[in-house]
């Protein structure tokens, strides 16, 4: 995808767990050997040229080479040139405090870019986390990162048509409440929900997933855990997350054209479905779904 396309675009820029895809300590994990299996965490950017619009979801550990990637993609043919540190963003999107989402924000303080006032949207109890506890303070204070309050349901217009809005979902809320987010163009519409406890905690909510996706054209979803056998030294019960077995059957019934939007997504370095032509895989896609790729682009 070249910077020449018309129109604002989405791109996937990773799509692995908090921990990424080789993990820390997983040794045997073949992709430290071939790099081609590398997967950066789950992440996405929305990008266009005039007006000019370069926006991240989640701030995760991957976050200079994610800028970087969002660039390059963003240029085209072009090499892209040094960020301007006053502007490098026109919004930073964060979906809650677990590692893997916001731990990325270390990259725009004085250490590291050095940039200024980066409008980083956040619901209050992000907020008020980022404000009390270091070294996040530091970034506020210093003026690194100007935050702007996120209210459910209330879009965010960030120009050329494109609409952002955070939906709630249930998710271990050790530090903050937790949203997903839809992304609406004038030519598509995505749903964004790369944590999530489980389809039946929606419920409880008064929300179904169903709903979600019959207002959209497509959907990345949780898809963490492949199934419950894949991690036998965790609790799962600590670790909560749909499988995808689990949405595989939730999701049968559907009608073919709404399973086809369906992108699994924020999948854990364990997961079976990370290999081509895998069993696991297989079962997905003979089910008219897709596991997301790293760098798969959308026109919004």
């Amino acid at each position: 995808m070249t910077g020449d396309t018309p129109g604002p675009r989405l791109v996937v820029l990773g799509t692995a767990q908090d921990g990424g895809i080789p993990q820390t300590g997983a040794h045997d994990h073949p992709a430290y050997a071939d790099a081609s299996l590398r997967r950066r965490v789950a992440c996405l950017a929305i990008v266009h040229d005039e007006p000019r619009l370069r926006a991240i979801v989640d701030a995760t550990p991957d976050f200079r080479e994610q800028l970087f990637l969002m660039e390059t993609i963003a240029a085209g043919p072009h090499p892209p040139g040094a960020l301007d540190d006053e502007t490098p963003l026109t919004g930073l999107f964060l979906t809650h405090a677990h590692v893997g989402h916001y731990a990325g924000l270390v990259h725009l303080g004085a250490e590291a870019m050095n940039a200024r006032r980066v409008p980083t949207y956040v619901m209050p109890r992000m907020r008020a986390f980022l404000e009390r506890n270091a070294p996040w303070e530091a970034l506020v204070r210093g003026g690194h990162v100007a935050l702007h309050a996120l209210a459910p349901g209330r879009a965010v217009e960030l120009g050329a048509g494109v609409r952002v809005t955070p939906v709630p979902v249930p998710h271990r809320e050790d530090y903050t409440e937790t949203v997903g987010f839809r992304i609406d163009g004038d030519r598509r519409r995505v749903l964004y929900v790369p944590d999530i406890d489980g389809w039946k905690a929606l419920d409880a909510t008064g929300e179904r997933i169903e709903a979600m996706l019959a207002r959209v054209d497509v959907a990345y979803l949780d898809g963490s855990f492949f199934d419950d056998e894949e991690l036998p030294q965790r609790d799962r019960a600590e670790i909560a997350h749909p499988t995808i077995l689990e949405s595989l059957e939730r999701f049968a019934t559907l009608p073919a054209e709404e399973r086809a939007k369906i992108r699994f997504t924020h999948l854990n370095h364990t997961n079976p479905v990370l290999v081509p032509g895998s069993a696991a895989r297989r079962r997905v896609e003979r089910a008219g779904m897709r596991v997301a790729e790293d760098g798969e682009t959308l026109s919004l």
